[in-house]
């Protein structure tokens, strides 16, 4: 039996299959943007080729699906999500356009305005209200409800958020309204406050909210459409999809909260990188995931990724638990230009898949990353894809020769220029993502995937003077698999505020009852296998603006002096990110939460390959690094555990190049990966 998954990229859809042996197998197919279900299928027929068999037998043989997708990032980045119509408590109207009174570069006069996802003519007041307290201060107005409904319906909306005040406390006029939706709007997707997000902070809430309404129905047709064509191909069993907190859910859940994937690929990505933290012993890690259009940045901190509830995806806040990635408009596909101040910049645009680079031959001609590389050597146009697509150096080389002319210099030095860009760039990445966190990243192993990542890491590593970098084989699909070694999750909320000077510690247990018992029954409905809650707290300091992840790990709820236990907790999780507390200030409990966990069967590692013959190198090839020089071409896949590879040096396979500069030596880990120590 087969266990898959799929990653959809902004260039290639990724697919792997892992067996009951361990043993990996994985391919890539273009990716398909106007139908990303297109390009799934592509990949898992490819598969299907690799291992020598028919889709109908691999999806036969398939007992398990898990999927990450860009459906949700590509409708905000693009902003081609559903039409929405947004109903919210008379007066509170314009909340999802004030935000929270501060622009994303507060000191840029000139920034244009972000439009709302929902323009104010689809706005519409309804009368209500609900006190902080959970009290009804104005019932559920019929008439006003039913108004609005109109408008909405002249307006043709596909989606509706409804997000009334202070309906975390009380949720019963929002669900009211979502039945009269049902009834005089059916089949319009509807998401409600209440089920995505029932926390306080107004903004926030509705925003996502409306996020979700706005990518919800896009999601729903993706994933309906996917299962229709896996089940016709002859796949029975259940579809995952990768959320943007590093669980998997099923496809009914995701379409309920469609705005907890918009990371969805990225996360993957992370996933991956902690189960090579715990293969090799690394526990900490910097994952670095360059594809064709972006590159995502991440930590690994003691084995663990770092989550975040504040992430914004184009500008739009989703409050949501998220893996805490930094993503840069960076990748393999990035159009390489002259700004009119004469200086060479790199991204955020991207060739996609559709033309693509230069070389492809597709109708490309901006110079790209891909095209630099092609030009400098790095790439062979004979073997790309392992010889199953040819590059066209002549294309690459026009592309930087019209650059360079630009810029006045020479086809090579143009070439040149955009890796030293795109690397300055990605390294300062990677110093934010570690700095801001109080992380020194030379403490740091350098983990290298991604299919344009090779190309970068050592140098990218020098740059911030990291001494180790490690590239799985499975470099160029890491994410996807990652995703076979996730567990099902989902997420419980609900606003608390209590000081601990005067906390309610039975109203407090409670509440975490409640929610584990929410988990534990939704949980129920998608596994029979062993169930796991974490409970945690989103506690402040009265005076701060934003809360801070507490875990709750280890303390009894039960216990007489819990909130003593809470502020303890409190002050140590303060003093890790922040390096001090307070310690005659009591913090405040705002949110409570519990994690419901479903362990999912891990596949097993892949086999260890005992040293054997080192892999004779196949040959020659000049590559620019300052000067041309000779380097030494090898096959990846070839290579024999705890072989040891001097640079200059290119390691090639069918997804991925690596390229070792002078002085870099990689050694071959039982799992035959590169372990490579970066010169000085």
């Amino acid at each position: 039996m087969y266990r898959i998954a799929v990653d959809v990229g902004g260039t290639f859809t990724d697919v792997v299959a892992v067996d009951e042996k361990g043993r990996v197998t994985f391919t890539k197919a273009a990716s398909t943007p106007k139908d990303q279900s297109v390009g799934v299928m592509d990949g898992l027929a490819a598969l299907a080729e690799e291992l020598g068999l028919g889709l109908a037998d691999l999806l036969g043989k398939t007992e398990r699906v898990v999927h990450g997708m860009t459906v949700a990032t590509n409708a905000l980045l693009e902003r081609k999500g559903a039409k929405v119509g947004l109903l919210t408590t008379e007066g509170h109207r314009d909340v999802l356009e004030m935000r929270e009174g501060l622009k994303p570069e507060r000191y840029n006069m000139r920034l244009p305005r972000e439009e709302p996802l929902v323009p104010r003519h689809l706005r519409f007041p309804v009368r209500e209200r609900m006190r902080a307290d959970g009290k009804v201060e104005t019932k559920l107005d019929k008439d006003s409800l039913e108004k609005a409904i109109r408008g909405l319906k002249r307006a043709k909306v596909g989606s509706v958020a409804v997000c009334y005040l202070h309906s975390y406390r009380d949720d019963k006029h929002e669900r009211a309204t979502r039945k009269t939706l049902e009834k005089h709007l059916p089949g319009v997707y509807v998401s409600l406050s209440s089920e995505v997000l029932p926390k306080i902070k107004e903004y926030e809430r509705i925003s996502t909210t409306v996020v979700n309404a706005y990518v919800g129905p896009l999601i729903a047709r993706y994933l309906k459409g996917l299962g229709g064509r896996l089940a016709k191909a002859g796949y029975k069993g259940p579809v995952l999809i990768m959320q943007s907190h590093g669980g998997v859910a099923p496809i009914e859940e995701t379409i309920r909260v469609a705005a907890g994937t918009v990371l969805s690929g990225p996360a993957g990505g992370l996933a991956g990188a902690r189960r090579v933290a715990e293969m090799l012993k690394a526990p900490n890690l910097v994952p670095f995931d360059m594809g064709g259009t972006s590159s995502d940045i991440s930590l690994i901190v003691d084995g663990k990724a770092l989550l975040a509830v504040d992430k914004a995806i184009a500008q739009e806040k989703i409050a949501l638990p998220s893996l805490d990635i930094t993503t840069l408009g960076a990748g393999g596909g990035s159009i390489a230009r002259v700004d009119g101040g004469g200086l060479l910049k790199v991204g955020p645009q991207s060739a996609g898949a559709d033309p693509g680079p230069a070389c492809y031959g597709q109708g490309g001609t901006q110079a790209t990353v891909t095209d630099a590389s092609v030009v400098l050597g790095y790439l062979d146009p004979d073997a790309f894809l392992g010889g199953k697509a040819t590059l066209n150096r002549k294309a690459a080389e026009a592309a930087c020769a019209r650059l360079g002319d630009k810029l006045g210099i020479d086809t090579v030095h143009a070439a040149e220029g955009v890796h030293r860009v795109v690397n300055t760039q990605m390294a300062e990445g990677i110093r934010l993502a570690t700095v801001r966190r109080g992380v020194d990243p030379r403490r740091f192993t350098l983990l290298g995937f991604g299919g344009a990542a090779g190309l970068q890491v050592t140098e990218l590593a020098r740059l911030i003077n990291i001494k180790r970098v490690i590239v799985p084989r499975v470099a160029s699909v890491l994410s996807a698999w990652g995703m076979l070694a996730t567990e099902l999750r989902f997420e419980a909320i609900r606003s608390h505020i209590d000081e601990m000077a005067t906390l309610d510690v039975p109203a407090l247990r409670a509440l975490y009852r409640d929610l584990e018992s929410q988990g534990r029954k939704r949980m129920g409905g998608w596994t029979d296998g062993p169930i796991e809650s974490k409970l945690s707290a989103e506690m402040r300091y009265g005076e701060q603006v934003y809360e801070i992840d507490v875990p709750l790990d280890g303390i009894d709820m039960a216990a007489p002096d819990l909130p003593k236990r809470l502020k303890r907790a409190f002050e140590a999780r303060h003093e890790e990110l922040y390096t001090y507390y307070l310690d005659d200030q009591d913090p405040v409990l705002i949110n409570a939460r519990v994690t419901t966990i479903g362990t999912l069967p891990a596949p097993p590692d892949e086999p260890k390959a005992s040293k054997g013959k080192p892999a004779a190198s196949t040959g020659k090839r000049k590559v620019y690094l300052g000067k041309w020089m000779e380097a030494k071409a090898y096959p990846f896949g070839a290579l024999a555990s705890g072989q040891v590879i001097k640079g200059p040096a290119v390691i090639e396979s069918e997804t991925t190049t690596v390229l070792l500069r002078p002085g870099d030596t990689a050694t071959t880990t039982p799992q035959r990966w590169l372990d490579i120590a970066i010169a000085d």
